[in-house]
């Protein structure tokens, strides 16, 4: 591999940023050598090849005192900036080195209570790791499809068979309760009950659309003919059901406090009621598991955080 000479680069180091800052910290360049150990000459040397490289100024040389020009405190500024962002990258390096996965990602299920998912984000946060984490809201089968195309570590909120994929692993997560609620004001609210489909076919649907990015994805207990407002997420289908743009089945947990509230009315419908089984899921690589997936399937094993997942339900 060619190596290409920067001027910048060579002249911009770790040792003459710490050079620049103790010309400043001790006013003069005679001082600044002392505390450093090395003669004047060489400093003044150093200070000018710097100068050279960048073309500016650092130091004012009009007085006795060894000031700084406006190009050299900004120098100085972001000199320390990166040399604590350099800090931070040999800490993370060693860190991750202890088997620690440099970003971890989780597919979350819109069905998935977030309130949890974020106190768990919070319960990892406080272990200070060097991983970064980031998480995905996908839907219906895109959130297994995060998963198998390798863009997640970790998919909570799937319907998955065990060894459907071959290093894909999953255990259950629970069962998840749906309720059929519209707004008061919307005409189903006060429909007999139970509501047949011909009369809910007659009335728009809030439907979440499948985040799977190949294939035609999932639909659920939707109506053929009826009028479909497609929406990214749980809370977006929530969020237009209060405002009585259309009804449809949401979870349970997440509708209760809109219940009790009066802002959401739960209908009887003819239909059997559909009680999906969850799961999550996660892939091993060659490797083995990194100590950020084997800390989130500690959690999952825990039955007050399966149900949580499932139940917790939003303040509003």
């Amino acid at each position: 591999m060619a190596v290409i000479n920067n001027p910048v680069r060579d002249a911009l180091t770790p040792e003459t940023i710490a050079l620049v800052g103790a010309v400043h910290r001790t006013g003069s360049m005679a001082a600044a050598a002392r505390e450093l150990g090395v003669v004047p000459s060489a400093l003044t040397y150093r200070v000018r090849q710097v100068e050279d490289a960048l073309d500016v100024l650092l130091f004012d040389r009009s007085s006795r005192q060894a000031k700084l020009t406006v190009a050299g405190k900004e120098l100085l500024r972001e000199g320390n900036r990166l040399l604590t962002e350099l800090d931070a990258v040999a800490n993370r390096i060693k860190r991750v080195a202890t088997g620690w996965e440099p970003q971890f990602t989780l597919a979350i299920d819109s069905v998935i209570s977030i309130t949890t998912v974020m106190e768990l984000c919070e319960a990892f946060f406080a272990l200070a790791p060097p991983t970064r984490l980031r998480i995905r809201e996908e839907a219906l089968s895109g959130t297994l499809e995060a998963l198998t195309s390798g863009q997640a570590d970790l998919a909570i909120g799937v319907v998955i068979q065990p060894n459907t994929h071959g290093s894909v692993h999953s255990k259950p997560l629970g069962a998840l309760d749906f309720v059929y609620a519209v707004a008061p004001h919307h005409p189903l609210a006060t429909a007999v009950e139970p509501v047949p489909d011909t009369v809910i076919q007659q009335h728009r649907a809030v439907a979440v659309a499948d985040s799977v990015q190949h294939g035609g994805g999932t639909t659920v207990n939707l109506l053929g003919g009826q009028d479909v407002f497609t929406v990214p997420g749980m809370s977006a289908k929530l969020e237009a059901q209060l405002r009585g743009l259309g009804g449809g089945f949401l979870p349970e947990y997440l509708a209760r406090p809109y219940i009790v509230a009066g802002r959401l009315v739960v209908k009887q419908v003819q239909r059997p009621t559909r009680v999906p089984r969850m799961s999550y899921a996660w892939r091993d690589n060659d490797a083995g598991q990194g100590r950020a997936l084997q800390w989130w399937l500690k959690q999952l094993e825990k039955l007050p955080t399966r149900v949580a997942l499932l139940e917790r339900p939003h303040s509003i």
